[in-house]
Protein backbone atom coordinates (compact mmCIF):
# COMPACT_ATOMS: atom_id res chain seq x y z
CA UNK A 1 0.00 0.00 0.00
CA UNK A 2 0.98 3.54 -0.91
CA UNK A 3 0.92 5.66 2.15
CA UNK A 4 0.51 9.76 1.21
CA UNK A 5 -0.33 13.42 2.52
CA UNK A 6 -2.35 13.55 -0.75
CA UNK A 7 -3.52 11.70 -3.51
CA UNK A 8 -4.55 13.34 -6.46
CA UNK A 9 -6.92 11.59 -8.72
CA UNK A 10 -6.40 12.65 -12.46
CA UNK A 11 -3.13 13.59 -14.34
CA UNK A 12 -4.45 16.52 -16.62
CA UNK A 13 -4.17 20.16 -16.16
CA UNK A 14 -5.44 21.00 -12.52
CA UNK A 15 -3.94 17.94 -11.21
CA UNK A 16 -0.25 18.97 -12.16
CA UNK A 17 -0.72 22.32 -11.09
CA UNK A 18 -2.14 20.98 -7.66
CA UNK A 19 0.55 18.26 -7.04
CA UNK A 20 3.06 20.63 -8.02
CA UNK A 21 1.50 24.00 -5.46
CA UNK A 22 1.05 21.39 -2.97
CA UNK A 23 4.89 20.36 -2.31
CA UNK A 24 6.45 22.87 -3.47
CA UNK A 25 4.53 24.68 -0.29
CA UNK A 26 5.94 22.05 1.93
CA UNK A 27 3.34 18.94 1.79
CA UNK A 28 5.42 15.76 2.27
CA UNK A 29 4.38 13.57 -0.16
CA UNK A 30 2.19 13.58 -2.94
CA UNK A 31 0.87 11.07 -5.68
CA UNK A 32 -1.05 11.59 -8.73
CA UNK A 33 -2.96 8.93 -10.21
CA UNK A 34 -4.26 9.02 -14.04
CA UNK A 35 -6.70 6.35 -15.12
CA UNK A 36 -5.27 6.28 -18.85
CA UNK A 37 -2.00 5.56 -20.14
CA UNK A 38 -0.80 9.21 -20.81
CA UNK A 39 -0.93 11.97 -18.58
CA UNK A 40 -2.31 15.77 -19.87
CA UNK A 41 -3.92 14.30 -22.74
CA UNK A 42 -6.24 17.42 -23.25
CA UNK A 43 -2.96 19.41 -22.54
CA UNK A 44 -1.96 17.61 -25.79
CA UNK A 45 -4.83 18.16 -28.28
CA UNK A 46 -6.58 21.19 -27.52
CA UNK A 47 -5.45 24.59 -29.50
CA UNK A 48 -5.08 21.73 -32.61
CA UNK A 49 -1.74 20.55 -30.42
CA UNK A 50 -0.61 23.94 -29.76
CA UNK A 51 -2.34 24.25 -26.46
CA UNK A 52 -4.35 27.75 -26.08
CA UNK A 53 -3.16 27.82 -21.88
CA UNK A 54 -4.61 30.65 -20.71
CA UNK A 55 -6.09 34.19 -22.44
CA UNK A 56 -4.05 38.06 -21.63
CA UNK A 57 -7.35 39.12 -19.78
CA UNK A 58 -6.01 40.61 -17.31
CA UNK A 59 -9.01 42.83 -15.52
CA UNK A 60 -10.85 40.61 -13.32
CA UNK A 61 -14.33 41.96 -13.63
CA UNK A 62 -13.40 41.09 -17.52
CA UNK A 63 -12.17 38.27 -17.05
CA UNK A 64 -15.23 36.54 -15.42
CA UNK A 65 -17.32 37.41 -17.72
CA UNK A 66 -16.16 34.64 -19.69
CA UNK A 67 -17.76 32.05 -17.47
CA UNK A 68 -21.36 31.46 -18.12
CA UNK A 69 -21.00 29.58 -15.11
CA UNK A 70 -19.02 29.93 -11.91
CA UNK A 71 -18.41 33.59 -12.21
CA UNK A 72 -19.64 34.94 -8.70
CA UNK A 73 -17.06 32.19 -7.42
CA UNK A 74 -14.20 32.99 -9.53
CA UNK A 75 -14.12 36.61 -8.15
CA UNK A 76 -12.34 35.43 -5.71
CA UNK A 77 -9.71 32.66 -6.67
CA UNK A 78 -8.89 35.37 -9.36
CA UNK A 79 -8.02 37.38 -6.73
CA UNK A 80 -5.17 34.76 -5.62
CA UNK A 81 -4.23 33.69 -8.94
CA UNK A 82 -5.42 35.16 -12.32
CA UNK A 83 -4.12 34.98 -15.71
CA UNK A 84 -0.92 37.41 -14.77
CA UNK A 85 0.06 34.66 -12.30
CA UNK A 86 -0.37 31.71 -14.65
CA UNK A 87 1.32 33.81 -17.53
CA UNK A 88 4.16 34.53 -14.90
CA UNK A 89 4.47 30.86 -13.19
CA UNK A 90 4.95 29.18 -16.78
CA UNK A 91 7.25 31.57 -17.97
CA UNK A 92 9.39 31.56 -14.36
CA UNK A 93 9.27 27.63 -15.29
CA UNK A 94 11.11 28.00 -18.38
CA UNK A 95 7.99 27.54 -20.94
CA UNK A 96 8.15 30.58 -23.29
CA UNK A 97 4.53 32.32 -24.25
CA UNK A 98 3.25 34.49 -26.58
CA UNK A 99 -0.15 36.53 -26.63
CA UNK A 100 -1.73 36.25 -30.26
CA UNK A 101 -3.92 39.57 -30.98
CA UNK A 102 -7.13 37.88 -29.87
CA UNK A 103 -5.43 37.85 -26.63
CA UNK A 104 -4.98 34.04 -26.40
CA UNK A 105 -2.28 32.71 -25.09
CA UNK A 106 0.12 29.89 -26.24
CA UNK A 107 3.70 28.50 -26.41
CA UNK A 108 5.99 30.46 -28.17
CA UNK A 109 6.64 27.31 -30.12
CA UNK A 110 3.09 26.20 -31.03
CA UNK A 111 3.51 23.11 -29.03
CA UNK A 112 1.50 21.16 -26.34
CA UNK A 113 4.43 19.20 -25.93
CA UNK A 114 6.33 22.08 -24.62
CA UNK A 115 3.61 22.49 -21.95
CA UNK A 116 3.46 18.62 -21.31
CA UNK A 117 7.22 18.67 -20.84
CA UNK A 118 7.31 21.79 -18.87
CA UNK A 119 4.79 20.25 -16.00
CA UNK A 120 6.02 16.89 -15.81
CA UNK A 121 9.61 18.01 -15.73
CA UNK A 122 8.62 20.48 -12.72
CA UNK A 123 6.22 17.60 -11.26
CA UNK A 124 9.27 15.13 -11.06
CA UNK A 125 11.65 17.54 -10.22
CA UNK A 126 9.46 18.56 -7.20
CA UNK A 127 9.13 14.87 -6.21
CA UNK A 128 5.54 13.87 -7.21
CA UNK A 129 4.88 10.49 -7.87
CA UNK A 130 3.29 10.11 -10.91
CA UNK A 131 0.93 6.85 -11.55
CA UNK A 132 0.19 5.94 -14.89
CA UNK A 133 -3.16 2.92 -15.73
CA UNK A 134 -4.35 3.68 -12.18
CA UNK A 135 -7.72 3.78 -12.22
CA UNK A 136 -9.73 5.03 -9.11
CA UNK A 137 -12.71 2.27 -8.14
CA UNK A 138 -13.56 3.29 -4.94
CA UNK A 139 -12.91 6.00 -2.14
CA UNK A 140 -13.57 5.09 1.22
CA UNK A 141 -13.61 7.81 3.73
CA UNK A 142 -11.99 6.22 7.27
CA UNK A 143 -11.09 8.81 10.51
CA UNK A 144 -7.58 10.27 9.82
CA UNK A 145 -8.04 10.12 5.51
CA UNK A 146 -9.07 7.96 3.43
CA UNK A 147 -8.38 4.39 1.69
CA UNK A 148 -8.46 4.31 -2.69
CA UNK A 149 -8.94 1.13 -4.27
CA UNK A 150 -7.47 1.12 -7.70
CA UNK A 151 -7.14 -0.92 -11.35
CA UNK A 152 -5.44 -4.06 -10.51
CA UNK A 153 -6.40 -4.21 -6.97
CA UNK A 154 -3.60 -1.80 -5.64
CA UNK A 155 -4.83 0.03 -2.88
CA UNK A 156 -3.27 3.57 -2.02
CA UNK A 157 -4.03 5.62 1.05
CA UNK A 158 -4.04 9.67 1.73
CA UNK A 159 -4.49 11.87 4.88
CA UNK A 160 -6.23 14.91 2.07
CA UNK A 161 -7.72 13.57 -1.76
CA UNK A 162 -8.07 16.12 -4.82
CA UNK A 163 -10.11 15.30 -7.15
CA UNK A 164 -9.29 16.77 -10.69
CA UNK A 165 -11.11 14.27 -13.32
CA UNK A 166 -12.41 16.97 -15.51
CA UNK A 167 -15.54 16.01 -17.46
CA UNK A 168 -15.11 12.46 -17.23
CA UNK A 169 -17.78 10.86 -15.13
CA UNK A 170 -15.88 8.86 -12.90
CA UNK A 171 -14.77 11.87 -10.75
CA UNK A 172 -18.74 12.73 -10.67
CA UNK A 173 -19.24 8.86 -9.44
CA UNK A 174 -16.71 9.28 -6.66
CA UNK A 175 -18.18 12.78 -5.40
CA UNK A 176 -21.16 11.41 -5.69
CA UNK A 177 -19.80 7.89 -3.36
CA UNK A 178 -18.57 10.49 -0.60
CA UNK A 179 -21.62 12.62 -0.36
CA UNK A 180 -21.86 15.44 -3.15
CA UNK A 181 -24.77 15.90 -5.19
CA UNK A 182 -23.89 16.73 -9.19
CA UNK A 183 -25.38 19.51 -11.48
CA UNK A 184 -26.40 17.32 -14.57
CA UNK A 185 -23.49 17.83 -17.33
CA UNK A 186 -24.62 18.92 -20.68
CA UNK A 187 -22.51 20.00 -23.79
CA UNK A 188 -21.06 23.02 -24.04
CA UNK A 189 -19.23 24.63 -26.68
CA UNK A 190 -20.79 23.24 -30.13
CA UNK A 191 -21.57 24.56 -33.76
CA UNK A 192 -25.38 25.21 -34.16
CA UNK A 193 -27.09 23.49 -37.42
CA UNK A 194 -29.61 24.46 -39.11
CA UNK A 195 -31.81 23.41 -41.95
CA UNK A 196 -31.55 26.10 -43.83
CA UNK A 197 -29.94 25.58 -47.03
CA UNK A 198 -29.29 28.89 -48.38
CA UNK A 199 -26.03 29.59 -46.96
CA UNK A 200 -24.43 26.18 -48.60
CA UNK A 201 -22.40 28.00 -51.24
CA UNK A 202 -20.98 29.94 -48.41
CA UNK A 203 -19.09 27.20 -46.24
CA UNK A 204 -16.21 28.37 -45.18
CA UNK A 205 -16.20 32.52 -44.67
CA UNK A 206 -15.57 34.26 -41.98
CA UNK A 207 -16.70 37.63 -40.75
CA UNK A 208 -17.30 39.79 -37.70
CA UNK A 209 -21.10 39.84 -37.19
CA UNK A 210 -23.83 40.38 -34.51
CA UNK A 211 -25.51 37.27 -33.47
CA UNK A 212 -29.14 37.12 -31.47
CA UNK A 213 -30.17 33.48 -30.16
CA UNK A 214 -33.41 33.30 -28.91
CA UNK A 215 -34.49 29.72 -26.84
CA UNK A 216 -37.63 29.38 -24.85
CA UNK A 217 -38.05 33.40 -25.09
CA UNK A 218 -35.10 33.85 -23.62
CA UNK A 219 -32.09 35.86 -25.57
CA UNK A 220 -28.53 35.82 -25.93
CA UNK A 221 -26.54 38.18 -27.81
CA UNK A 222 -23.11 38.07 -29.03
CA UNK A 223 -20.70 40.16 -31.73
CA UNK A 224 -17.46 38.60 -32.97
CA UNK A 225 -16.32 36.10 -35.34
CA UNK A 226 -18.68 33.82 -36.75
CA UNK A 227 -17.62 30.97 -39.49
CA UNK A 228 -20.78 29.35 -42.26
CA UNK A 229 -20.22 25.63 -41.63
CA UNK A 230 -21.75 23.26 -44.35
CA UNK A 231 -24.55 22.88 -41.23
CA UNK A 232 -24.96 26.00 -40.31
CA UNK A 233 -22.64 27.76 -37.83
CA UNK A 234 -19.76 28.16 -35.68
CA UNK A 235 -16.60 30.11 -34.96
CA UNK A 236 -16.19 32.21 -31.06
CA UNK A 237 -19.45 34.34 -31.39
CA UNK A 238 -21.14 30.98 -31.72
CA UNK A 239 -19.32 28.84 -29.28
CA UNK A 240 -19.82 31.66 -26.89
CA UNK A 241 -24.13 31.50 -27.72
CA UNK A 242 -23.82 28.14 -27.17
CA UNK A 243 -21.90 28.27 -23.39
CA UNK A 244 -24.16 30.49 -22.16
CA UNK A 245 -27.46 29.03 -23.51
CA UNK A 246 -26.02 25.43 -22.87
CA UNK A 247 -28.61 24.58 -20.43
CA UNK A 248 -31.33 26.56 -22.09
CA UNK A 249 -30.75 24.50 -25.48
CA UNK A 250 -30.64 21.50 -23.65
CA UNK A 251 -34.28 21.50 -21.68
CA UNK A 252 -35.10 22.87 -25.81
CA UNK A 253 -33.91 19.90 -27.26
CA UNK A 254 -31.28 22.18 -29.22
CA UNK A 255 -34.20 24.25 -30.91
CA UNK A 256 -33.86 27.97 -31.26
CA UNK A 257 -33.71 31.29 -33.64
CA UNK A 258 -30.11 33.01 -34.64
CA UNK A 259 -30.71 36.40 -35.82
CA UNK A 260 -28.00 37.58 -37.51
CA UNK A 261 -26.71 41.21 -38.49
CA UNK A 262 -23.76 40.28 -41.09
CA UNK A 263 -23.22 44.40 -41.13
CA UNK A 264 -22.65 44.98 -37.37
CA UNK A 265 -24.38 48.13 -38.77
CA UNK A 266 -28.28 49.97 -37.84
CA UNK A 267 -30.83 50.13 -39.93
CA UNK A 268 -30.84 53.55 -40.34
CA UNK A 269 -26.82 53.48 -41.72
CA UNK A 270 -27.42 50.18 -43.78
CA UNK A 271 -30.73 52.27 -45.50
CA UNK A 272 -28.29 55.36 -46.23
CA UNK A 273 -25.85 53.11 -47.65
CA UNK A 274 -27.82 51.11 -49.72
CA UNK A 275 -29.62 54.41 -51.11
CA UNK A 276 -26.62 56.23 -51.90
CA UNK A 277 -25.17 53.18 -53.63
CA UNK A 278 -28.88 53.12 -56.06
CA UNK A 279 -27.80 56.80 -56.97
CA UNK A 280 -24.67 56.32 -57.94
CA UNK A 281 -24.53 52.55 -59.27
CA UNK A 282 -28.30 52.60 -60.84
CA UNK A 283 -27.36 51.03 -64.03
CA UNK A 284 -25.87 47.95 -62.44
CA UNK A 285 -27.65 45.00 -61.67
CA UNK A 286 -28.32 44.24 -57.69
CA UNK A 287 -27.38 40.83 -57.35
CA UNK A 288 -23.88 41.30 -59.09
CA UNK A 289 -22.48 44.39 -57.02
CA UNK A 290 -22.40 44.71 -53.24
CA UNK A 291 -22.38 48.36 -51.48
CA UNK A 292 -20.35 46.59 -48.86
CA UNK A 293 -16.62 45.91 -49.35
CA UNK A 294 -16.60 43.82 -46.14
CA UNK A 295 -19.18 41.38 -46.80
CA UNK A 296 -18.07 38.66 -49.51
CA UNK A 297 -19.33 38.74 -52.88
CA UNK A 298 -20.68 34.97 -52.38
CA UNK A 299 -22.70 35.87 -48.91
CA UNK A 300 -24.15 39.19 -50.83
CA UNK A 301 -25.33 36.71 -53.58
CA UNK A 302 -26.55 34.32 -51.18
CA UNK A 303 -29.04 36.27 -49.41
CA UNK A 304 -29.79 38.10 -51.57
CA UNK A 305 -31.47 34.76 -53.28
CA UNK A 306 -33.39 34.32 -50.62
CA UNK A 307 -35.48 37.70 -51.27
CA UNK A 308 -38.32 37.61 -54.10
CA UNK A 309 -36.48 39.87 -56.40
CA UNK A 310 -35.78 39.44 -59.80
CA UNK A 311 -31.86 38.51 -59.76
CA UNK A 312 -31.91 40.91 -63.23
CA UNK A 313 -33.24 43.99 -61.41
CA UNK A 314 -30.92 46.75 -61.40
CA UNK A 315 -29.84 49.08 -58.69
CA UNK A 316 -32.18 52.11 -60.56
CA UNK A 317 -35.67 49.76 -60.52
CA UNK A 318 -35.57 48.66 -56.96
CA UNK A 319 -38.66 49.88 -54.90
CA UNK A 320 -38.61 51.34 -51.34
CA UNK A 321 -40.64 47.97 -50.49
CA UNK A 322 -37.46 45.82 -52.25
CA UNK A 323 -34.61 48.28 -50.35
CA UNK A 324 -36.40 47.48 -47.03
CA UNK A 325 -36.38 43.72 -47.32
CA UNK A 326 -32.76 43.83 -48.64
CA UNK A 327 -32.10 45.99 -44.97
CA UNK A 328 -33.78 43.38 -43.23
CA UNK A 329 -32.25 40.23 -44.42
CA UNK A 330 -28.68 42.02 -44.08
CA UNK A 331 -29.26 43.01 -40.41
CA UNK A 332 -32.15 41.24 -39.38
CA UNK A 333 -32.12 37.27 -41.01
CA UNK A 334 -33.18 34.37 -38.83
CA UNK A 335 -32.57 30.87 -39.11
CA UNK A 336 -33.87 28.25 -37.58
CA UNK A 337 -31.59 26.12 -35.27
CA UNK A 338 -32.58 22.51 -34.98
CA UNK A 339 -29.71 20.57 -33.73
CA UNK A 340 -26.09 21.40 -32.15
CA UNK A 341 -22.82 20.09 -33.79
CA UNK A 342 -20.92 18.12 -32.23
CA UNK A 343 -18.09 19.28 -28.98
CA UNK A 344 -15.74 21.94 -30.13
CA UNK A 345 -11.68 20.91 -29.20
CA UNK A 346 -12.36 22.06 -25.69
CA UNK A 347 -14.71 19.08 -24.66
CA UNK A 348 -16.15 21.50 -22.56
CA UNK A 349 -19.45 20.62 -20.45
CA UNK A 350 -21.99 22.83 -18.42
CA UNK A 351 -22.55 20.51 -14.90
CA UNK A 352 -20.13 18.51 -11.86
CA UNK A 353 -19.66 18.98 -8.60
CA UNK A 354 -22.60 21.59 -6.99
CA UNK A 355 -20.61 25.19 -5.84
CA UNK A 356 -22.80 25.06 -2.82
CA UNK A 357 -20.81 22.00 -1.48
CA UNK A 358 -17.57 24.09 -1.89
CA UNK A 359 -15.21 26.15 0.41
CA UNK A 360 -13.71 28.58 -1.91
CA UNK A 361 -11.07 30.09 0.35
CA UNK A 362 -9.25 26.29 0.42
CA UNK A 363 -11.13 23.88 -2.77
CA UNK A 364 -12.07 21.67 -0.13
CA UNK A 365 -15.57 19.77 0.45
CA UNK A 366 -17.86 21.40 2.94
CA UNK A 367 -19.04 17.88 3.03
CA UNK A 368 -16.27 15.51 3.53
CA UNK A 369 -13.01 16.72 5.18
CA UNK A 370 -10.05 16.31 3.67
CA UNK A 371 -11.49 15.98 -0.17
CA UNK A 372 -11.03 18.66 -2.64
CA UNK A 373 -11.82 19.81 -5.86
CA UNK A 374 -10.21 21.65 -8.68
CA UNK A 375 -10.93 22.08 -12.51
CA UNK A 376 -13.70 21.05 -14.67
CA UNK A 377 -14.99 18.24 -12.30
CA UNK A 378 -16.79 21.47 -10.74
CA UNK A 379 -20.01 23.23 -12.62
CA UNK A 380 -17.77 25.71 -13.58
CA UNK A 381 -16.68 26.81 -17.30
CA UNK A 382 -15.65 29.31 -19.67
CA UNK A 383 -15.92 29.79 -23.20
CA UNK A 384 -13.19 29.28 -25.65
CA UNK A 385 -10.26 31.39 -25.53
CA UNK A 386 -7.84 29.87 -22.49
CA UNK A 387 -10.34 30.35 -19.97
CA UNK A 388 -10.95 26.54 -19.11
CA UNK A 389 -7.69 26.35 -18.75
CA UNK A 390 -6.92 29.34 -16.75
CA UNK A 391 -10.15 28.18 -14.29
CA UNK A 392 -8.12 25.00 -13.94
CA UNK A 393 -4.38 26.75 -12.86
CA UNK A 394 -6.47 28.98 -10.45
CA UNK A 395 -8.86 26.66 -8.90
CA UNK A 396 -5.81 24.04 -8.50
CA UNK A 397 -3.25 26.41 -7.12
CA UNK A 398 -5.86 27.33 -4.88
CA UNK A 399 -6.31 23.86 -3.52
CA UNK A 400 -2.65 23.09 -3.51
CA UNK A 401 -2.13 25.95 -0.68
CA UNK A 402 -5.74 25.04 1.19
CA UNK A 403 -4.05 21.73 1.83
CA UNK A 404 -1.42 23.09 3.97
CA UNK A 405 -3.71 25.38 5.56
CA UNK A 406 -6.51 22.66 7.25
Amino acid sequence: MVVSDLVIIGGGASGFMGAITAINKGLGSVVVLEGTSKVLEKVRISGGGRCNLTNSCWDISNLVNNYPRGEKQLIGLFNRFSTVEAFDWFQKKGLSLKIEKDGRVFPRSDSSEDVIKCLTAVAKKSGVKIFTNSHVKKITKKKNGFNLLVKGNNYFEAKNILICTGSHPSGRRLAISLGHSIVQPVPSLFSLSTSEKSLTSCSGITLNVHAELTVNKKKYAETGSILITHKGFSGPVVLRLSAFSARNLYSNKYKGELRINWLCMSESEVRKKLDLYKLENGKKVVINNKPFHNLPRSLWRALFLTLNIDSKLKWADLSKSQIYSIVKCLIMKSYLINSRGPYGEEFVTAGGVSLDEINFKTMESKICEGLFFAGEVLNIDGITGGFNFQHCWTSAWVAGNGILIK
